[in-house]
């Protein structure tokens, strides 16, 4: 036989005999048939054995001989070995790791002396033993108890009351809390901490992964600075642990992780390194973070290159992200079984891998806790739709501003366990999706039965006070044993760790904070901070404060508050305290309080009022009885978009920016809208609000001063105030367009000044009074004050030579007010020798950018901040606003001016930064209770506690807010 090309065996080529006569062939036909149908049968045989015998050479039940690194099939015995190895860890369920019966902490580092906390007064973090759950979510079994904490070897080793020396080891640090409050540790569930470093800057600006919509291959750990400065200013307020997610670029953003905020040698590690901030060195469990809504449309969006461009668009990358993360789960699943049933030499492949669905397959397998940005119903519901076609379970939707309204449809997550809300407290209005919200989404939620966690979102909300947004939780209706719970309990639960983090419990890791003052009370700071029971504040600052005096639980502020009633006679009676501005009445009253009585939006009577009462009761005018009232002069907002802007991020509802055009703020007067609304109803009547240079916290123009409970711009009174101010902005958005530096814009105003008063100087009358060097003209005669957005000092700096140089040739004075000022207290006494005023925004800065590198962040890292540094030095100064969410809280940011100033300020002082201050530093009279502006609390606008009752805007009526 014959040999073919590929090595197969093959009959002989038949050649025709030479000569045969043609005839021949065709007169023996069935003998040639007979021999044909032989040499196929042969050949059929032939082929059935051949194939037999291969069959035999590669049976599944061969074994290749002993000792061999490479199967039958080719492949590596040792890599098969792994990948069944690894069988076992894909089908591995986490664990949430244990505390109690730990001999010491993984996170220990040796050497490291215990400490025993004497005198404290603890938050244990759970309700008595054997309170009913039902009373216990009421608040029943939680309490503050006098304890002493014994901590050793990382962990909380013992919670009793007077723990003997004798009975702890004899190298222990005592710590004496004097009574103070102590609780576990806070915990912020959203952070940027590390990824995000601060000053921002690009070259470390690292949080989201823009390359793709769908990234859940990549890792926040990657990309997580150990030296951002942040990390530890958030520590410095209490925080010990932080949740550190990717971005909300994109859909399916990537891995976050959970770290503790002790970093290097000199916070008692042994190492600085993202590793070694990891608060479980085990990794039990993994964490994602994926977003839905406006964010993935809006940077991925493009039509006819790239999407998503819509919502569906975004649910169909979602889904088919899912669909191959399934399939490589499932190829797993039959390599696995096939595997564990005929042993690894049999296959002919490994085990199916790819990394870039990775951790998305762990996520379907269980291993991982996902966290997920999302606002709007729609989003929210399409998300719970995608748990429950894909089998995964969901921890926590974040922002979650709509949460509240569909309870129901969180309980519809797969797995039976509804998602936890990580909520800001009163942050809205930045984007469509974060209009429709509510400051009382959390006591909302608690009441359907789901859970509300705080969160900041830092740098988006200096995570330094995160537990400032559980106060004010507290403040909108949220039980104070929950509003705890809610940086503490709660994200630890979410997290796995709740049997590690969250509590003060013996086996519970030795994360504790000391406070000055009750945590949820307005200006709490740390007094010591531990980490694994290590103290992390070396010298801390204390703030001079009056003994503590915890909050007692008001179960009244459970009670929304009632659509406002309009009221053109109205009594009050139990008023305590009178801090107006036009009146001679005794600030401190007494218990009993007296009387207040408006007619048509006018104060008629401060005192006992006895006709009036009686005159009352005869005509059925409402008399409201107030605990601890107070009658304030109201509020004013200055600095902010409010009356220009309804939503942030909508060009449709904005004034928009004037880079290029001085213009006035009257001429794009808005009103009605949710944030003058919201303004009126906590008692912020006015507003000083100035055009936008280029977005953001920048001005460029004259500003209009309004009336923020005014319906359109033509209404009576609706405008107080024409050109309040001229408007310049001096951060580092000036370097843009025509104006290549700092220096150019401050040489580029010194000029215009001096041009102005050359024209005062020759008669120059200006045709249009409305124009720049018209306003200018005002600004160089000291007749209109020039206000100044800028953080820098050195700019700060700057200006005030600028004003002097300008001053000493026009022989008048410039009205210079800074806005902002981060960084003013560095030049506060150059501020006051020029008699320079400053208004704060924020109050409370950090170096969220370069030009505020230098804010001061306050105890217990600093003594003060630059409001202490500016009202020392004789500082005319107040409290504007760079966002307009936070006009809820002016009232609040005053208290903290107030309750963290060790006495200089006092009730009347505080009010007056976010009232008659301003009006002082513009030389603008206020518009106060005469005119009818006023604000009736329980309890002072200062604590956190309080509550808006009335308000009168100047309209000729009361304004009252039922329970």
């Amino acid at each position: 036989m014959e040999m073919d090309v590929d090595g197969k065996r093959r009959l002989p080529f038949q050649q025709p005999v030479p000569g045969r006569p043609r005839w021949q062939g065709r007169s023996r036909p069935r003998r040639t048939a007979r021999r044909t149908a032989g040499l196929l049968l042969s050949a059929c045989l032939c082929f059935i054995a051949y194939a037999q015998w291969r069959q035999l050479q590669h049976s599944p039940s061969s074994v290749p001989p002993a000792g061999s690194d490479i199967t039958v099939h080719g492949l590596s015995v040792k890599r098969l070995q792994d990948d069944l190895a690894t069988c076992s860890a894909l089908r591995k369920k986490p664990q949430d790791p244990i505390g109690l019966g730990r001999k010491k902490n993984s996170r220990y580092i040796d050497g490291h002396a215990p400490t025993l906390i004497k005198n404290a007064t603890v938050w244990v973090g759970e309700p008595k033993e054997g309170t009913d759950p039902e009373a216990a979510r009421n608040g029943k079994g939680y309490g503050w108890i006098p304890s002493d904490v014994y901590l050793e070897y990382g962990l909380i080793k013992k919670v009793e009351a007077a723990i003997g020396l004798s009975s702890v080891a004899s190298d222990t640090i005592v710590f004496d809390a004097r009574g103070r409050p102590l609780t576990a540790g806070i915990i912020d569930m959203h952070s940027h901490a590390g990824v995000g470093s601060l000053p921002s800057l690009w070259g470390n600006e690292d949080t989201n992964e823009m390359s793709a919509n769908i990234s859940p291959f990549v890792r926040s750990i990657d990309a997580l600075h150990p030296g951002d400065p942040q990390i530890q200013v958030i520590k410095s307020g209490g925080v010990t642990t932080s949740l550190v997610l990717p971005g909300s670029g994109n859909n399916m953003g990537g891995e976050a992780y959970v770290i503790k905020h002790a970093v290097g040698k000199a916070d008692g590690r042994n190492e600085t390194s993202a590793a070694d901030l990891l608060a479980d060195p085990d990794r039990n469990w993994r964490y994602m973070k994926m977003a839905c809504g406006e964010n993935a449309k809006r940077v991925y969006g493009r039509p006819g290159e790239a999407g998503p461009m819509s919502r569906m668009g975004e649910s169909w990358d979602f889904r088919h992200a899912f669909e191959q993360a399934t399939k490589v789960v499932r190829e797993q699943d039959d390599w696995c079984d096939a595997a564990a049933a005929h042993g690894v030499h049999n296959h002919r492949s490994y085990l199916p891998q790819e990394l870039r669905w990775e951790s998305l397959g762990a996520l379907l397998r269980g291993q991982v806790h996902l966290n997920t940005h999302c606002y709007t119903i729609s989003d929210l519901e399409a998300f719970i739709d995608h748990t429950n076609e894909f089998k995964f379970k969901l921890r926590a939707f974040h922002h979650a501003h709509q949460t509240f309204l569909v309870p129901e449809i969180l309980k519809r997550a797969y797995g039976g366990d509804p998602p936890a809300s990580a909520l800001f407290a009163d942050n809205m209005y930045y984007k469509a999706e974060a209009n429709v919200a509510s400051e009382f989404a959390g006591k909302m939620l608690w009441d359907s039965g789901l859970t509300p966690i705080y969160v900041s979102d830092n740098p988006v909300l200096n995570a330094q006070h995160v537990l400032f947004e559980a106060a004010k939780a507290y403040k909108y209706g949220l039980p104070y044993h929950a509003a705890l719970a809610s940086v503490t309990t709660a994200p630890a639960e979410r997290l796995g760790f709740g049997q590690r983090l969250g509590k003060i419990k013996p086996g519970y890791d030795a994360d504790v904070v000391v406070w000055d003052s009750d945590p949820l009370s307005v200006g709490a700071a740390p007094v010591q901070v531990w980490i694994d029971g290590t103290a992390q504040l070396k010298d801390p600052v204390e703030l001079d404060k009056p003994a503590v005096e915890l909050i007692v639980p008001d179960k009244d502020l459970a009670h929304l508050p009632g659509e406002p009633v309009q009221a053109d006679e109205v009594v009050f009676t139990g008023v305590t305290h009178v801090l107006l501005d036009e009146t001679s009445v005794d600030r401190k009253i007494g218990a009993k309080g007296i009387a207040v009585v408006f007619s048509k939006g006018q104060l008629t009577c401060l005192g006992d009022c006895q006709d009036e009462l009686q005159a009352a009761t005869k005509s059925n005018t409402p008399v409201v009885q107030l605990k601890d009232g107070y009658l304030t002069e109201s509020f004013t907002a200055f600095g902010s978009k409010i009356g220009l802007n309804a939503i942030d991020a909508e060009d449709d509802t904005d004034d928009g920016p004037n880079p290029n055009t001085f213009v006035r703020a009257e001429d794009g007067l808005v009103l009605d809208n949710q944030k003058t609304n919201a303004s009126y109803t906590y008692g912020v009547t006015k507003a000083i609000s100035a055009p936008s240079f280029r977005g953001g916290f920048s001005h460029h123009g004259t500003s209009v001063g309004f009336l923020t409970g005014a319906k359109t711009v033509v209404g009576q009174d609706a405008v107080f105030a024409s050109d309040v101010s001229a408007h310049y902005t001096f951060d580092t958005s000036v370097k843009q367009d025509g104006t290549p530096s700092i220096s150019a814009a401050i040489g580029s105003l010194r000029r215009k000044l001096l041009e102005a008063h050359a024209s005062l100087s020759s008669d120059e009358t200006t045709k249009d009074v409305h124009s720049e060097s018209a306003f200018l003209q005002k600004v160089v005669n000291g007749s209109l004050p020039l206000v100044i957005t800028v953080h820098s000092a050195d700019t700060i700096g700057a200006l005030i030579k600028v004003k002097k140089a300008v001053d000493e040739i026009t022989k008048a004075s410039i009205r210079l007010v800074i806005l902002g000022g981060a960084e003013s207290w560095l030049v506060a006494e150059e501020l006051a020798a020029a008699k320079v005023g400053v208004v704060l925004a924020p109050l409370q800065s950090y170096a969220v950018s370069w030009d505020q590198r230098r804010a001061l962040t306050g105890a217990p890292l600093t003594n003060g901040t630059a409001v202490d540094k500016l009202l020392e030095a004789g500082v005319v100064t107040a409290i504007g606003l760079e966002e307009d969410w936070l006009v809820r809280d002016l009232g609040l940011l005053a208290g903290i001016v107030y309750r963290n100033g060790g006495g200089k300020v006092d009730e009347k002082g505080a009010l007056d930064l976010v009232s008659g201050n301003i009006y002082k530093l513009l030389g603008l009279k206020q518009p106060g209770s005469k005119s009818g502006h006023f604000v009736i609390s329980e309890g002072s606008p200062l604590d956190i506690g309080s509550r808006v009752k009335a308000v009168g805007g100047g309209a000729g009526q009361v304004t009252m807010f039922a329970k």
